[in-house]
């Protein structure tokens, strides 16, 4: 039999493990480790069989059932805890609140790099390395060893530079082909220092003065970063108010305090622009936090905030558990979009645990939007948030003419109706040529990405839907493709209907195929299109973008990835194709999120 250990609390850990169970475990503190364990720390533990990824969180107290076994810490993975007290504390109350395993909310909090059972040293992301060719082509000696050739012919196509592991990606074993390559001096080997702030956004200027009502935002905000403690807002601003540079004034008195920001954002889309913006304020004293980065440069933006070289923090939703250190203000921009909630694994608002940091770590939280959720509203009402308005534009900026056009007057009224309504109306087409004309750009909003939105079978009516999901397959025409919005399963367009091999009719529209329709009727303009399908990276979201902003696209055809948070001064018209399709989504909040959608384009 093992023996019974017996220990003192002193010499207890209570540990929660990175796995999908409840609860804390207690294991033995070696004495090799007793003073060198900080709450926070990442661990190596015995589980089960194996070994598991677990997180110190304290001293633990003896078990109180007589003869149990424990088992010790094996290891500790890191000389200073990955998470700061704070942090732990705000991770507690999301595994409570929200009915999760809390070493699994621990480690999904986590970047890459220290989401798994390595030590520091392996998790360092400080160094990137970077492959250059240094020929124009491939010689033809080459043609011996594939391999090699294969290498070389990928850096030469995407421009004679990339990451190493990259390559190593794209073309197996090509880490030991790239070293044979540079050995021969065909290829260099290089190491490049990653910065800690950002390189990637739309940088703009600082404006010359505040409205008014800017200003006793601003003058708001800053005297409650001045007195401490936790104090909600609701920024109540029309688009084009101004609210983004109230945020960037409170973010830079906070910082002139010693205190750091911490900035939300509902989407990957809204990322590029305010992270420009937040740049040309705040040079490198910005980290970005978000899934379009790579894993090393996500994992040294996490870093840099915990050693607490950089100040401020611009993300997503998950950025709400970065370790922003001395946090005196955070900041939700668009506070109303459905992006904040998490609907897998850990299923959290981003916006609720915002202001639940703010209350546990003593800041002052804003919550903006030009359309508050109905909730936030009633907070504001109910006095439990402060509430500051922007009512007015900018510069006086006029609030744009609407226009509503009736497609049924469109549509054939006589004898059996056939046709579907025309996608641009007559009114919007003849709109969308006299801006091109004029050389000024166009936004046209659909929020549904594809060709056609259902595959419907002209013998029995049946649609073609996901097997898994039983939601309509949707038909992306540039790919050939039907594909399922909800899991992503994809295949080839069926010739025929599965269950009677009738013809199959394309109906509903997407993105796409406004963009063909668009592509057709003007074809002297320059068309894009913006939505997920189109902007597969961070970095082609980014080209796409500052293309727009250059003015080289006259019409934008896109989801709400066109609609939120983006300045175009050449924008003078934006159509919105479709607009009350969003009304009949069964949802009981179809209505609100249709508003929320609208009132920004």
């Amino acid at each position: 039999m093992r023996p019974v250990v017996s220990a003192t609390p002193a010499l207890l850990a209570s540990v929660a493990v990175g796995r999908p169970v409840r609860g804390e475990f207690t294991y033995l503190v070696p004495e090799a480790l007793a003073g060198n364990l900080a709450p926070g720390q990442r661990v190596l533990v015995p589980f089960g069989r194996g070994m598991a990824l677990g997180f110190y969180l304290g001293p633990a107290n003896a078990p109180v059932e007589g003869g149990v076994r424990l088992k010790p810490i094996q290891r500790v993975l890191e000389d200073s805890p990955s998470l700061p007290k704070d942090l732990i504390a705000l991770l507690r109350f999301a595994a409570e609140h929200y009915r999760h395993p809390l070493g699994e909310v621990i480690r999904g909090a986590l970047p890459p790099g220290l989401s798994t059972a390595v030590d520091e040293k392996a998790a360092k992301a400080d160094v990137q390395h970077f492959a250059e060719a240094v020929v124009t082509e491939v010689p033809p000696q080459l043609n011996r060893a594939p391999a090699q050739a294969a290498a070389l012919q990928y850096l030469l196509a995407v421009g004679g530079r990339a990451q190493l592991e990259e390559v190593a990606h794209a073309i197996p074993g090509a880490r030991e082909t790239l070293k044979k390559l540079a050995a021969r001096g065909m290829v260099k080997l290089v190491e490049v220092v990653l910065e800690p702030g950002v390189r990637e956004g739309l940088i703009q200027g600082r404006p010359d003065h505040l409205t008014p009502e800017q200003d006793v935002a601003v003058r708001e905000l800053q005297g409650a970063v001045d007195a401490g403690g936790f104090q909600p807002y609701l920024l109540h601003g029309v688009t084009g108010s101004g609210k983004t540079e109230v945020y960037l004034r409170a973010v830079e008195h906070a910082l002139s305090q010693g205190k750091g920001s911490l900035v939300l954002v509902p989407e990957i889309a809204l990322t590029p622009q305010l992270v420009g913006r937040f740049r040309s304020r705040f040079g490198g004293d910005v980290a970005v936090l978000h899934s379009g980065l790579k894993d090393r440069e996500r994992l040294f933006h996490w870093q840099a905030l915990r050693k607490g070289t950089v100040k401020i923090a611009v993300g997503v939703r998950s950025a709400v558990f970065a370790p922003v250190e001395n946090l005196g203000l955070i900041v939700v921009d668009e506070e109303h979009d459905p992006s904040f909630k998490q609907d897998e694994k850990l299923r959290y608002q981003a916006r609720d645990l915002a202001v639940v940091r703010g209350k546990q770590a003593g800041a002052v939280v804003v919550l903006g939007s030009a359309t508050p959720a109905l909730e936030t509203l009633q907070n504001a009402r109910a006095g439990r948030y402060k509430l500051l308005e922007l009512k007015s534009r900018v510069d006086d900026r006029p609030m744009p003419t609407i226009s509503l056009v009736d497609l049924r007057v469109e549509r054939p009224r006589e004898g059996q109706v056939t046709e579907e309504a025309p996608i641009l109306s007559p009114q919007m087409l003849q709109a969308m040529e006299e801006t091109v004309a004029k050389g000024q750009q166009v936004i046209l909003f659909l929020n549904r990405r594809g060709h056609s939105t259902i595959l419907l079978c002209e013998v029995c009516g049946l649609s073609l839907k996901c097997h898994d999901c039983d939601v309509c397959m949707t038909h992306h025409q540039s790919q050939n493709r039907v594909v399922c919005h909800y899991c992503g399963v994809a295949f080839p367009v069926p010739n025929s209907c599965r269950e009677c091999t009738g013809p199959l009719l394309k109906l509903g529209i997407g993105t796409e195929r406004v963009e063909a329709e668009v592509s057709e009727r003007l074809p002297g303009a320059r068309v894009a299109r913006l939505d997920r399908d189109s902007a597969t990276s961070a970095e082609r979201l980014t080209e796409l973008l500052a293309s727009f902003a250059r003015r080289e696209i006259d019409v934008l055809v896109g989801t709400q990835m066109v609609a939120k948070g983006h300045d175009f001064p050449g924008v003078t018209l934006v159509c919105v194709v479709m607009a009350d399709t969003s009304l009949a989504i069964p949802d009981f909040r179809a209505s609100e999120r249709t508003f929320h959608l609208l009132t920004p384009v």
